[in-house]
């Protein structure tokens, strides 16, 4: 309740309002209480997403490959976001309510640009884990995702985008360290840490 009220500025008949809606969301999509991998096959095939290590709050953290996304039929991606945020959500410890994205843009292109999934990302992220993200730190960001995010930027609440952080190649490694330690940090950005798919992490 504490993050539902945080999320709409302590007003405690909206926060009651965004409650609400979550359980009703949560027992209408996921009706089993989880979903399992054996439901979001064509997502976790595209190797996209890894989960390892935490940064220097406790917060778990989450790598994603934007040039390895490509849209899937029906609602399998939506499905995934609940698979892969409730991973997350369960390797939080004591304390903790959020957790640190690494969006990893390399590679990125045309094929890669689904804009139907990055919205329903934002509205299940804001509507249904309000409170949950951390930071976002965005990396090797080329041109033409600028122009989609130009388009995504307007369905984006103000607190997440303070959230958001673009990071320049030479200010990468510096950057990541400022909140995440080596020993946590993965090995493609310099760090400890080998890169466990999402559905193999504990």
């Amino acid at each position: 309740m504490r993050r539902f009220l945080r999320a709409r500025n302590q007003n405690v008949e909206k926060a009651s309002a965004m409650l609400l809606k979550y359980l009703e969301w949560r027992r209408a999509f996921v009706p089993k209480g989880f979903i399992a991998a054996s439901e979001v096959p064509n997502e976790l095939a595209q190797n996209k997403m890894f989960m390892q290590g935490t940064d220097k709050k406790g917060c778990p953290i989450a790598v994603v490959f934007g040039a390895k996304h490509f849209a899937t039929e029906g609602d399998e991606f939506k499905r995934f976001l609940v698979f892969a945020l409730d991973k997350l959500c369960a390797r939080m410890p004591a304390g903790e309510e959020k957790f640190t994205i690494i969006g990893d843009l390399k590679g990125y292109g045309y094929a890669n640009s689904d804009i139907r999934a990055y919205l329903a990302a934002i509205s299940i992220l804001q509507d249904y884990y309000p409170e949950r993200l951390g930071k976002v730190f965005v990396i090797h960001a080329p041109y033409i995702f600028m122009t989609v995010w130009k388009i995504l930027y307007p369905f984006i609440d103000q607190n997440t985008k303070k959230k958001i952080v673009f990071v320049g190649n030479k200010q990468l490694r510096s950057t990541l360290l400022e909140d995440i330690d080596e020993s946590q940090l993965p090995e493609i950005y310099g760090g400890k840490l080998k890169l466990i798919p999402i559905q193999d992490s504990d």
